[in-house]
């Protein structure tokens, strides 16, 4: 009969007092067979996950769980473990080799078998280090230097020196692993409780190089008087800032951010990668004027095509792609409008139809922005962009609510009221006329009618 063990996070968590859901079982024989008759015992489907190191995964709906079988590389458990990434994921714990014994004994791994941890990885769990096993781990997958900085995120340990030194090493290797891969680590550092944190570590070892250039680059960027860090610095305040917005989002603001966007993210998971690359036009764009006076024109367009293929290279989806790039492209709308306080209906109107589909995401992005520029007369600028934003922010929601105003008439209805044909002159008055009924200018059908007909003049 097959022998299997519960290994690697599962047990680390165990030990951290961090709930556990997703398991590891290396198995000394057909993981197939095992996997199989586990799903069959908890009624969940089964599936293979890799042809080449015939891995299974069966997921258990009812409880929540997912358990990864794998056969056991090497003679030995203990040669299993030496092959694996940490010290801290190193450790096992046998279960018996049946489908009910393994369900049972990974709900109550710790009143399972001995811990076997021949590399000290509980020692490292208490001290809370991060140890690499050694120059092979990385070389086995390159993926594995980001891992480290993923883990000072997600479990806020500190890295011992040899491992830093071996990570710098095998930094500029990351982007030999798939795109797919990368953005997976990345996605999950980013949203980790530690991200700015995991993000440290990621810069100063030389992943962030390897991985986002385009954000290493932000480093020594010189910026205005208006601002108090360079451009990298700046980026990560500006996380920073969006992190304490997103804690203290309630009620309706709180419900939009938390809805699903793509790529497993929610919306304000993903405006965290808005955060992040926001600026990376800036140092392409960056001029100095007569007086000393520090420009970026067109970084936010620059930006956008940027930030797409970035997207392109890490293989996210469209829509992630898309969003973050609609980030970038209008981060400094709000900002321009503060100078035209109070705003009619007609300007905000405008605001939202150029910032939709992230029209309450972009809005508390550029407050994170502002909060993040304390240069000369920092103060008054930030209590005027925030009352702003505040009343941007209600008329952002209740458009995220309802959509763009709705029309008393239908396009082919007007194009035959105004004897035209349906096109590019009708796709003009449209917005003009949907302006019009957002700011309570056109209530009636006949109302549209007449100002079309004048616009149309």
């Amino acid at each position: 009969m097959s022998r299997a063990w519960i290994v690697g996070g599962a047990l680390r968590d165990e030990l951290l007092g961090r709930p556990v859901t997703d398991y590891d079982i290396a198995v000394d024989g057909d993981p197939a067979e095992l996997a199989r008759a586990l799903a069959a015992e908890l009624g969940g489907p089964v599936f293979r996950l890799s042809e080449s190191f015939g891995a299974w995964r069966v997921i258990d709906r009812r409880g929540g769980r997912v358990f990864d079988f794998s056969p056991l590389q090497g003679e030995t458990i203990e040669d299993d473990l030496r092959r694996r990434d940490f010290t801290v994921n190193a450790m096992a714990r046998s279960l018996p080799a049946e489908a009910a014994g393994v369900a049972r004994g990974a709900a109550i791994a710790s009143e399972g078998g001995d811990l076997i941890d021949p590399l000290g990885g509980r020692a490292d769990v208490e001290s809370r280090t991060l140890r690499v096993l050694g120059e092979a781990a990385y070389e086995g997958d390159p993926l594995r230097a980001l891992r480290l900085a993923r883990f000072v995120a997600e479990l806020g340990f500190g890295v011992d020196l040899e491992t830093e030194r071996l990570t710098r090493a095998a930094a500029p290797r990351v982007p030999d692993a798939s795109g797919e891969r990368v953005f997976a680590e990345l996605r999950r550092l980013m949203i980790a409780p530690g991200a700015l944190a995991g993000l440290d570590v990621a810069d100063r070892l030389g992943l962030l190089a390897s991985v986002l250039p385009e954000v290493h680059a932000l480093h020594g960027v010189e910026q205005s008087h208006y601002h108090h860090l360079d451009v990298y610095d700046h980026t990560i305040e500006v996380l920073e800032r969006l992190v304490d917005l997103e804690g203290a989002a309630a009620g309706r603001l709180r419900e939009a951010l938390h809805a699903p966007l793509a790529d497993e993210l929610t919306r304000a998971q993903a405006l965290r990668f808005g955060a992040l690359l926001h600026d990376v036009g800036k140092p392409a764009t960056h001029a100095v004027r007569e007086g000393g006076r520090v420009t970026f024109i067109g970084h936010d367009r620059l930006g956008a095509d940027m930030v797409k293929r970035i997207c392109r290279r890490l293989r996210t989806s469209e829509r992630f792609s898309a969003f973050v790039q609609a980030l970038t492209l209008h981060h400094l709308v709000l900002g321009f409008l503060v100078h035209e306080r109070p705003l009619d209906r007609r300007a905000v109107y405008r605001y939202l139809r150029r910032t939709a589909p992230v029209e309450v995401e972009v809005t508390v992005l550029s407050c994170a922005d502002r909060l993040a520029t304390r240069g000369r007369k920092a103060e008054q600028a930030i209590a005027a962009h925030m009352a702003l934003a505040g009343d941007l922010i209600e008329a952002a929601l209740d458009w995220r609510e309802s959509g763009p105003p709705r029309l008393p008439v239908r396009g082919d209805e007007l194009a035959r009221e105004l004897h035209i044909a349906p096109g590019p002159e009708l796709g003009r008055l449209l917005p003009k006329l949907e302006e019009a009924v957002y700011s309570g200018e056109v209530g009636s059908r006949d109302e549209a009618v007449a100002l079309a007909r004048t616009l149309l003049a």
